[in-house]
């Protein structure tokens, strides 16, 4: 009895001097965590704060009374629930932590790329400038001389001057204009035409490029109205610029436009000094310099394009006669058809927006009709979205 007594005194000083910390219940409340005989008769562990770590019913010996024990079990499983939920959030919090820094990543990356990026086209810009021409002069200035200081544009404002006996005169907007204004009032054929990288282009099949390269340089082709390999188109186009009584030739040393000049007209048995020839802008020169509306005012104009509805509707608003319209022009093969169909319409000038069928289109109507006819370009697509304003 004694023995018994003594167990029972150990157990109560243990609950209510040393044991497991209390656990606070879902409901509020503090609930003591059970505890082992066993734990506390084991040598070494018989500490309090120790059983507290030791599981319930662990290893042998008895237990505090059933009730006790189902109480605690609940309390176990509900602190147990809140510890994994506690686990889990700051589980998350962690991910999500982790989640913004990829998310910021990106941007930190994107800009370094730009930088990268502004840096690597500085670098060969400044590249592409030097080997495409200071190095070019380098290499044509003798070893044993050293050039005074002087910029490369001053030298080849030299070498221009040196050369301008060689070059071939462009007649100025304003002689465009007086010999447009001066065909139109003398019914005699008058074609104005514009040549670009797509016209060189078309040109330069099978007599500058071959066929891969045309395909390859050109992808812009189908969009202007040829889809290469077309040797008919080429052929079409050769022929109404040798027929043409004005011809717009660039200006701009881009790859396809003056350096391709000069091999595709060779290559087509084209003498450029034979034509009269301004700049490939001219239709924009004639609006610049206030001359567009003069020509276009009290004339009987046939507009010819894909834009040629809204330009028509345009131009009547601004009080210009519109005595006919054709609509659409699929490309080169259906210049034609334009031709044809432009029979039917009495007119003093046709503005064709065509791409490269323009030109054939303005080449044939002047000459077959005894009119004359502007290569009008997306100047169109200017004056209908408002970009232009004309005035007579």
């Amino acid at each position: 009895m004694k023995s018994m007594n003594k167990k029972a005194g150990t157990l109560k000083s243990v609950l209510l001097a040393g044991g497991p910390r209390p656990m606070v219940s879902k409901r509020g409340y503090s609930e003591p965590q059970p505890v082992s005989l066993a734990a506390v008769q084991t040598p070494g562990i018989g500490s309090p704060r120790n059983s507290a770590k030791k599981p319930a019913g662990a290893s042998g010996g008895g237990t505090v009374p059933q009730q006790a024990s189902r109480s605690g079990t609940k309390t176990r499983s509900g602190a147990s629930k809140k510890r994994t939920r506690g686990r889990k959030s700051a589980s998350s919090k962690g991910r999500n932590r982790r989640r913004g820094q990829r998310r910021s990543a990106p941007r930190g990356a994107a800009a370094d790329q730009r930088h990268y990026h502004d840096n690597a086209f500085t670098a060969g810009y400044e590249l592409g400038r030097y080997e495409g021409g200071e190095l070019m002069l380098e290499q044509a200035l003798p070893g044993n001389l050293l050039l005074p200081e002087v910029r490369l544009q001053d030298v080849i404002a030299l070498g221009a001057e040196q050369l301008r006996t060689h070059c071939l005169p462009l007649l100025d907007v304003h002689e465009v204009y007086a010999e447009m204004e001066q065909a139109i009032h003398e019914r005699r054929p008058c074609s104005v035409i514009r040549l670009g990288d797509g016209e060189l282009l078309t040109l330069a099949q099978d007599t500058v490029y071959d066929a891969a390269t045309v395909k390859r340089e050109g992808t812009f082709l189908p969009y202007a109205g040829v889809v290469p390999p077309d040797l008919h188109a080429r052929d079409l186009l050769a022929e109404a610029i040798r027929q043409a009584q004005i011809v717009g030739v660039p200006q701009s040393r881009r790859k396809h436009y003056h350096p391709l000049l000069h091999p595709a007209f060779r290559g087509n048995h084209l003498n450029l000094a034979a034509h009269r020839l301004t700049g490939s802008t001219v239709n924009y020169s004639l609006q610049q310099a206030g001359l567009l509306g003069r020509l276009l005012s009290g004339k009987q104009l046939l507009v010819i394009g894909n834009a040629a509805p809204s330009l028509a509707h345009v131009l009547t608003e601004r009080g210009f006669i519109v005595s006919g319209l054709i609509s659409p022009v699929r490309g080169v093969r259906d210049a034609e058809r334009v031709i044809q169909e432009s029979r039917g319409f009495e007119f003093d000038l046709a503005i064709v927006s065509a791409g490269i069928a323009a030109v054939i289109i303005c080449s044939r109507i002047a000459n077959e009709r005894g009119r004359t006819a502007l290569d009008f370009g997306h100047m169109a697509d200017a004056i209908v979205k408002r970009q232009i304003e004309l005035t007579h």
